[in-house]
């Protein structure tokens, strides 16, 4: 479509003769009552826009190309009958917007939701279709994609649904969706499973799927989050075959150019990746399809770099950023890790704010709390888009100043002993914020969380060399606290009420209401020996409450019922804020729930294991030292 428009534009600018001006308009005119009259007339425009009206059953899509669900053998079928050729790029224009309800009450046939060259061309903007594929345990991820997208001004978008409850859910959305037929099961099926393994030959299933209607493919996964239309800067590299992102944590450039090839060794990551349909690239996508369903111990990733490095080098050119791959012929490009962001260069070394770039896209890898912590850390970035009541809850909010002594942040080496004294000083302070907002019934906002070293899954120095990773940087939350686990159903009667909590930024998300933000009580802490230092809830000045430190769970009940419509109630500190529970039994029931909310850090070099446990009540053990178990026996978590 950018081409027509730079032919006419070319063709306005000039002095052509007056001749050469009437033909043009002439022809224009034939050929826009011409294509008029075959919009309105052709038998397949019904069929085309089941986005715009619900098809009936005589004119639900028909497949020509239809994506078929895999056979127990995962041995991949398509149906093909002869392929119209490309719909005029206007013709998007025809369907639905996105994110507008169907008006009908009565769900399509299922059928009309089957994979097929003519639904692509419905959505395809210069013939560029962005995609990305899930199941219904992922549908605030997919929504977050797409919202995040159409934020940007785009809307060549495509969902593919594993199972029938997304396809539905979906199309009650406007969200353009697809069945891929493959009746997967709803629920979060967890990294490396069997299942997960299954969803990722989907992907590739999808991909040779798809490259032989002729389009671009921009393929995604839902735990990502576009920040930036990158359509622009993939069009910069028009020779390319493949354009991947990759787990490359170390730069090789420090501008927005493609990484250097020859200097990244880490994986190419499959997350995020660009496909042109050209022979290079369909014959790839099939071999790789074909070698991942061979074997189905294969982990897509792995087969994608295993097949596209059989052959790596020379560069397309000498001054080209492009590099032949696989068999010589495919030209492939690497994305640049410190814009088009994995979760390490993201939100552990910021390297794109360092080196005052625009990141594109950020993927929530290099975590440590399953699909919780994915949500978490792209809340804690402010880019996932939660339905209104996550940010005005019952019972409200309660917000605290973290204290952190310069010291323990800046002073002697960056090592085991200062990375945990860090981290227990500002894990007390947590821990007693839990305990008040478990007694006023609160959701407690986290503060920001500093460490100096690093977390990974295998022995490292503190941070990983080469990297950006400056010391201290703030931490995301799964890099201490097991956010999985603090977001479980725990039994009430063996862990207590349970405890809500938000991110840290959550104070500056745009999306909390004003009346939230300002529904605030200011409690400032005091010695209860002072005269004005009071257990009473008489403010000292509008919107401000003294209140005494040591103060009890009875204490603070009296005191804040008074206080229960106020939405955030703000501690000016949170040191000896807290007594003790009058009751026992709940406050044993506390301490089994928060024991279990923090993990481990990881990895000390030449010892095995190489963890160390965090321990929640480390200030109750006076011989507490972060060092590894020193035996099988002693790996266990500190409880």
């Amino acid at each position: 479509m950018g081409g027509w428009r730079n032919w006419y534009q070319e063709l306005v600018n000039s002095k052509p003769l007056f001749l050469t001006i009437y033909t043009t308009v002439i022809v224009g005119i034939v050929f826009s009552s011409f294509y008029v009259f075959s919009a309105v007339y052709s038998p397949s425009s019904a069929s085309a826009n089941w986005f715009s009206s619900p098809p009936s059953i005589s004119h639900s899509p028909v497949a020509a190309s239809s994506y078929i669900n895999v056979a127990p053998n995962f041995s991949p079928t398509l149906k093909v009958s002869a392929i119209p050729p490309p719909l005029p790029q206007s013709s998007s224009k025809q369907v639905k917007p996105i994110w507008e309800v169907p008006q009908t009450k009565r769900l399509p046939s299922l059928k009309s939701f089957q994979l097929t060259k003519e639904l692509v061309e419905q959505r395809v903007q210069d013939n560029i279709i962005i995609m990305t594929f899930g199941n219904y345990a992922f549908m605030d991820f997919i929504l977050n994609w797409v919202q995040r997208l159409t934020d940007l001004g785009l809307s060549n978008i495509l969902v593919g649904a594993l199972d029938t409850k997304l396809v539905k859910a979906l199309y009650w959305k406007g969200v353009p969706v697809f069945d891929m037929g493959s009746h997967m099961s709803t629920m979060d099926v967890g990294w490396g499973s069997p299942t997960f393994h299954k969803m990722g030959r989907e992907k590739a299933i999808l991909i040779d799927s798809v490259l032989p209607f002729g389009f671009e493919l921009l393929m995604c996964d839902t735990d990502m989050v576009w920040l930036k239309n990158p359509l622009p800067y993939f069009a910069r590299y028009p020779d390319a075959d493949i354009l991947t992102s990759s787990d490359q944590v170390v730069p090789t450039v420090v501008d927005d150019r493609l990484d250097i090839w020859q200097q990244v060794g880490a994986a190419y990551n499959v997350g995020i990746f660009h496909w042109r349909p050209t022979e290079s690239a369909k014959k790839f996508a099939k071999e790789w399809k074909e070698m991942i369903l061979a074997d189905d111990k294969i982990w897509d990733q792995n087969g994608f770099n295993e097949l596209i490095r059989r052959q790596l080098g020379p560069s397309v050119s000498e001054d080209s950023e492009l590099v032949y791959a696989y068999d010589g012929n495919l030209k492939l490009g690497v994305l640049p890790a410190s814009i088009f962001c994995s979760g390490h260069t993201y939100f552990v070394q910021a390297m794109y704010k360092q080196l005052r770039l625009e990141p594109y896209a950020v993927h929530t890898t290099f975590q440590y709390a399953g699909t919780e912590g994915k949500r978490h850390r792209l809340r804690e970035a402010m880019v996932f888009y939660d339905p209104p009541e996550y940010y005005d809850t019952p019972g409200g909010f309660l917000s605290f100043k973290p204290f952190v002594p310069k010291s323990l942040l800046l002073d002697g080496k960056h090592d085991l002993e200062s990375h945990f004294a860090l981290v227990n000083y500002q894990m007390q302070q947590i821990r007693t914020a839990l305990a008040i907002a478990s007694v006023l019934n609160r959701t407690l906002v986290m503060p920001p969380l500093w460490c100096r070293l690093d977390r990974l899954w295998f022995p490292h120095p503190g941070v990983l060399e080469g990297t950006m990773t400056r010391q201290p940087f703030l931490c995301p939350l799964d890099h201490v606290f097991e956010v999985n686990v603090m977001l479980q159903q725990l039994p009430e009667d063996e862990y207590g009420p349970g405890i809500g909590f938000r991110e840290y930024s959550f104070m500056d998300n745009p999306s909390v209401p004003k009346q939230v933000k300002e529904s605030r009580l200011e409690v400032q802490l005091c010695d209860d020996t002072l005269i004005d230092c009071q257990a009473s809830s008489n403010t000292s000045s509008p919107g401000i409450l003294r209140f005494p430190r040591h103060s009890s769970e009875e204490t603070f009940k009296t005191v804040f019922s008074s206080f229960k419509d106020v939405k955030v109630i703000n501690f000016s500190s949170m040191k000896n804020a807290f007594l003790n529970f009058t009751d026992k039994t709940r406050e044993e029931r506390f301490r089994r729930r928060v024991k279990r909310y923090v993990g481990i850090w990881c990895c000390v070099d030449s010892h095995t294991p190489g963890h160390i446990y965090y321990d929640m009540y480390w200030d109750e053990k006076p011989d507490w030292k972060p060092i590894p178990p020193q035996t099988p026996g002693d790996d266990h978590l500190p409880w």
